[in-house]
């Protein structure tokens, strides 16, 4: 099982990663309250801006501090100097 750091610590096993999103847009922002108000969230931002939305095969949502090119980055085995 590969972890993936996700920032500030908070690791997330990439098998089971659907999709890493910028939380933006309109349907990631509801994706996400109907994941707070079903307790399917799960907040890695250690109180930080949310950057990205990390969308788990259980339905969770994971809340990451950092841009979602560096979390694909990571899953993907390149170098980050960005660190969180």
């Amino acid at each position: 099982m590969q972890l993936v750091n996700i920032g500030y610590g908070n690791m997330v096993a990439a098998d089971r990663v659907m999709a890493v999103v910028a939380p933006e847009a309109a349907p990631i922002r509801r994706m996400i309250q109907d994941a707070r108000d079903g307790g399917r969230i799960i907040d890695g931002t250690c109180g930080h801006k949310t950057k990205a939305a990390v969308i788990l095969d259980s339905g969770h949502v994971m809340l990451s501090p950092l841009m979602p090119e560096t979390i694909a980055g990571r899953m993907n085995g390149k170098k980050e100097t960005e660190q969180a």
